[in-house]
């Protein structure tokens, strides 16, 4: 092949193996599927709702003044 391109064998060596980096590169970058955009926005939903979760512990410890529910005396 190197004969017929008129190119020394290390040029030929060279050009494939830029052509498979290439290659390779261009695998990882291929374009998401409609599943991996339904992955995305489902980890960013659950990320949304951990946060909330986590203000809302917070604010309920903070109003109990760090007593858990249920521990309240009666107001009899």
């Amino acid at each position: 092949m190197a004969r017929e391109l008129n190119v020394t064998v290390a040029r030929l060596s060279e050009w494939r193996d830029r052509a498979l980096i290439a290659a390779e590169a261009a695998m990882k970058e291929r374009e998401r599927s409609s599943r991996d955009e339904e992955l995305l926005r489902l980890k960013a939903k659950l990320g949304e709702v951990t946060m909330a979760n986590e203000l809302l512990e917070q604010k309920i410890a903070a109003l109990e003044g760090g007593r858990p529910l249920g521990r309240q005396r009666s107001r009899r």
